[in-house]
């Protein structure tokens, strides 16, 4: 069971997050804009936070700005646009999911479930996990990683993919792949939201960014040689 946030200044959305959230046995708090949202965060142990893009007050972009000052609790963000613009600036923020509206139920729950999941799998980690390449350094356990001595700051998202195709170096993975195992969903042929973390992870890599290979018509490859 989880804690999740749901702030959208949608009443019947936010009842409907809440309906299929709680069967899933989650507990939930609501909140119709970000300031509601913010001071939510600090009042709350919570697990995940559900985040709608335009609020009155405060938006969604900037509820999730002042979170990061303080927490690095995952985030799904829910918006009426799915223009790339809005979502490479979701990611840059540390946003760890961009869902357009109108969406499924189904959908939603897919996505929490594939973040819990991952958080998960952080705390099962008993063995230390170490990739190194010159001045790279990714320490998968602790979650850190070295770029030249210098240790980069990554939007939680960006270290899942990075880790998943380190764990899977040398192998070729598909688009559809990478999206099931990090993402958690289906790639259904219209979501850009692998090329838009892509890009910002080998701009994170900088001059390492080369490790990561582009597929033409399948998906990526990282190259430990």
């Amino acid at each position: 069971m989880a804690k999740i946030l749901i702030c959208d200044d949608e009443i019947g959305l936010r009842a409907v997050i809440k309906k299929y959230a709680e069967f899933e046995s989650h507990e939930t708090i609501e909140v119709s804009n970000g300031v509601q949202a913010v001071t939510a965060c600090k009042q709350n142990d919570l697990d995940l936070v559900i985040m709608d893009i335009m609020m009155p007050e405060m938006d969604g972009f900037s509820a999730v700005k002042e979170i990061r000052k303080f927490s690095n609790v995952p985030v799904i963000m829910l918006s009426a646009r799915g223009e790339e613009y809005d979502k490479v600036l979701a990611f840059e923020l540390g946003v760890d999911d961009y869902v357009v509206k109108p969406f499924s139920s189904k959908e939603i729950m897919l996505r929490i479930a594939a973040i819990l999941r991952r958080l998960g799998r952080e705390t099962d980690r008993d063995n230390r996990e170490v990739f190194r390449k010159d001045g790279f350094v990714a320490d998968m356990t602790a979650y850190k990683v070295i770029i030249d001595g210098i240790q980069a700051e990554l939007a939680p998202k960006l270290y899942d993919l990075l880790f998943y195709l380190i764990r899977n170096k040398n192998i070729a993975l598909s688009r559809e792949k990478i999206l099931s195992e990090v993402w958690g969903y289906i790639y259904h042929g219209d979501d850009r939201t692998l090329d838009t973390h892509m890009k910002l992870l080998r701009k994170v890599l900088g001059p390492y960014r080369n490790l990561i290979t582009t597929l033409q018509g399948l998906g990526y490859r990282f190259e430990e040689s």
